[in-house]
C-alpha cells in the first residue's frame, strides 16, 4: 500500500503526540508551523542551516515534512503545502485558533483528496455556550470534531496534558478513519460557565 499522507495543522504544539503517532503507523505527516526548523530533529535542522534560513523553506525528515506557514496567510500556507506533497492529503487534523478558522480550512480544502476525513479540534474556548461547538467548515468531508476541555482535582481544575489532548484527538482519528458518522468528542471536562469568563 502506499503511503499515506495526513495534514496536520496545530501539530508541532498539544497535537506532537498525535502526529508522532501518524508517523509511527506509517503516515507522511506534513506539518505547517511558523518556525519549521523546530519540528525537525537536529540532521534535517543542519540541512536547512545548510542552505539558509529562508522563511518559506521546507524541511523534510523521515516521512515528516515541515513548512514555513502562518494561519494569518492561509492562501500561502496552501500554496506551500502543495509545493511539497505530491498527491491529495488522505486526513486533515487540524487545530486553528477561531479567529483563522474558516479561512485557513477553506484555503486547505483543495489540498485533500475527495471525502478525505476531518478531526477538527476545539478548545473550550471556541465553544459558544448557547451554540455549542462551530459547524464542520468543510462540506463533503465527514468531519470528527474533538472539544479540549479541563481535569478537575478536588476543588481545583488543571487544562488537559499535551498527552492526555493527543489520546483523545488520535481516539477521534481513528473513528474517523474507520469511517464512523461524524460526532463531537469531549475530552476532559467543558464549563461554559467558566468559558464566559
Amino acid at each position: 500500500m502506499s503511503e499515506r499522507t495526513a495534514l496536520v495543522l496545530g501539530g508541532t504544539g498539544m497535537l506532537k503526540g498525535c502526529a508522532d503517532e501518524l508517523l509511527a503507523q506509517g503516515w507522511q505527516v506534513v506539518l505547517p508551523s511558523r518556525r519549521p526548523e523546530g519540528v525537525l530533529g537536529s540532521a534535517a535542522k543542519a540541512a536547512l542551516r545548510g542552505r539558509g534560513h529562508v522563511p518559506h523553506v521546507t524541511g523534510v525528515e523521515g516521512s515528516r515534512v515541515a513548512v514555513a506557514a502562518d494561519w494569518a496567510r492561509p492562501v500561502e500556507l496552501a500554496e506551500r503545502v502543495r509545493e511539497v506533497v505530491d498527491r491529495p492529503a488522505d486526513l486533515l487534523v487540524a487545530w486553528v485558533h477561531a479567529s483563522y478558522r474558516d479561512a485557513v480550512l477553506r484555503a486547505v480544502a483543495p489540498l485533500l483528496a475527495p471525502h478525505a476525513p476531518v478531526v477538527e479540534v476545539h478548545d473550550s474556548g471556541a465553544i459558544h455556550a448557547v451554540r455549542g461547538v462551530p459547524d464542520p467548515a468543510l462540506d463533503g468531508h465527514p468531519t470528527q470534531q474533538v472539544v479540549l476541555g479541563f481535569v478537575r482535582h478536588g476543588g481545583s481544575t488543571r487544562w488537559l496534558s499535551h498527552e492526555e489532548a493527543s489520546v483523545g484527538v488520535l481516539e477521534a482519528v481513528h473513528r474517523a478513519l474507520d469511517g464512523r458518522p461524524p460526532s463531537v468528542h469531549q475530552v476532559g471536562e467543558v464549563d461554559t460557565w467558566v468559558m464566559r469568563h
